[in-house]
């Protein structure tokens, strides 16, 4: 389940996060983004314990979305230590997500 959290800076999110964080890049009008919420609270639920799953409106945050070069929406990146280390682009089935995401974190 995806939970609204408050923080100061995406760095420190990223930073002092005990597992590794999955970034979901995403705009309100988008319609694929729209398809990808519940597939990331599926993902969410089912790695719980290991990841923690994150949306960023790159409309609200255009700079956060510039820095780590979102071309396409939605972009999920997952960040490891604070450090983006995979970028997946566009709609993934929840399975599919999960088995990949089972081999990198």
């Amino acid at each position: 389940m995806a939970v609204k959290k408050n923080f100061a800076s995406f760095d420190e999110l990223l930073a002092n996060s005990p597992t590794p964080v999955l970034v979901d890049f995403y705009a309100t009008w988008c319609g694929p983004c729209q398809m990808m919420s519940p597939i990331l609270e599926d993902v969410g639920s089912q790695l719980r314990d290991r990841l923690q799953v994150v949306k960023i409106d790159t409309d609200r945050y255009p700079t956060i979305a510039s820095k780590y070069e979102i071309e396409s929406l939605p972009t999920l990146i997952l960040f490891k230590e604070g450090q983006p280390v995979e970028k997946i682009e566009g709609v993934q089935p929840a399975n599919q997500l999960v088995q990949y995401l089972n081999t990198v974190v």
